[in-house]
Formats: C-alpha cells, structure tokens, sequence
C-alpha cells in the first residue's frame, strides 16, 4: 500500500476538485515529504495513474492549456476509504502509513474509527504476546540477535500505548470526524481553498 496513493486520494476528495499544483500545495503545508515519504516528483504521475486506473476523473482545462483538474470516482472513493482503514487498522513497520491514515482520519466516522483502532490494538497486544513467547522458547542466535525481538516487543508496547491513548480522546467526543458537521475536515469538497488561491488557478 503506498501512503503516497492514499494521500492524494484524499487531497482531491477533500477538495473536491483539485489540479496537480493544488495536491502538492496542500501535501507541502502539511510537511508530508517529512512523515510520509512523499516525493513530490511522484504526484503528478500518482494523479495520472489514479486517473488510468479510473480512480480519478481527469478533465483537461482548455483556458489553461496543459492544466488537468481531478475529482474522485465512485471508485475512487471506495479505493480512498479502503486505503484509509487498512492503515488504521493494521499495524505496520512502515510508520507513514499510519500518519498518512491520522492525516485524514476525520474521513471516518467516530464509531468507525474506534472500532478501527481497538482492531489495531488487538493486533498490537497479540503480536507482542507472540514475539514474548517465541523468545521464552528459545532466545535467538547469535545472542545481539535478540535484541531485534527487544525492539520489536518495545514498538509494540508503545504503539499500543499510543492507540489506547487516542481511543481514549475520540470515545471522550476529539476531533470533529464525518457526520458530525456538514463542513467537517472529513466532508467530501469541504476543505477551504488556500489563502490566495482557487482550485480553479493553474
């Protein structure tokens, strides 16, 4: 799963209609290239593969030659939201999915997105319990081989540490998440459009 696809699913859903110029603009301000690995010679070509696979709907802007603008497919969107829970839900070594998924967490309902993550924190607790076991029954060898089982048991404490802290926030009524106001981060083309900017500019 790339966070690169997730994000720029969500950048144009969020807008509702976006070009390339826009995508990358919000994705800097956000400082994505930092937490998700986004490289942002790889947007255009996300956009135009997301548009090939049908995922994206591409409309070139004949008063602004050279100028596509994107919005989201009925596919588009369930390919967005199944991007989305997998990286809620399923713990993973590669943290930029994760924070590509908090980024647009607000998407997800608040009954979804508790559910989500108490499913990300079985899987936490019992990949610890199973890394555990497997060193009383034999610790590996060379010995310093063990401390990879020590780092991992550790990441894993915390991150689920983490988890029951946020579960904690969003039960107790955090972050306004879909449904729960018509202009909310989660609508689809409720983001506002950058401070001297439109998402009609090329």
């Amino acid at each position: 799963m790339s966070a690169t696809r997730l994000l720029v699913l969500g950048v144009v859903r969020g807008f509702g209609t976006a070009h390339g110029y826009l995508v990358r603009s919000e994705l800097v301000t956000w400082g994505a290239d930092e937490w998700a690995n986004v490289k942002w010679g790889s947007l255009y070509h996300a956009l135009r593969q997301l548009a090939k696979e049908g995922l994206l709907r591409d409309t070139q802007i004949e008063q602004w030659p050279g100028r596509v603008d994107y919005e989201l497919t009925e596919a588009g969107d369930a390919e967005f939201f199944r991007l989305l829970r997998a990286a809620i839900k399923v713990p993973d070594h590669r943290p930029d999915l994760l924070t590509a998924g908090l980024a647009l967490l607000p998407a997800l309902s608040r009954d979804e997105a508790v559910e989500l993550l108490e499913q990300r924190l079985a899987a936490l607790e019992s990949g610890r319990a199973d890394i555990l076991e497997q060193t009383k029954a034999a610790w590996p060898e060379p010995g310093h081989v063990g401390e990879l089982f020590g780092l991992w048991t550790h990441s894993l404490a915390s991150g689920a540490e983490w988890t029951r802290g946020l579960l904690e926030r969003l039960r107790g009524g955090a972050y306004v998440m879909a449904g729960e106001d018509e202009k909310s981060f989660g609508a689809p083309g409720s983001w506002p459009v950058p401070e001297g900017g439109s998402v009609n500019e090329g």
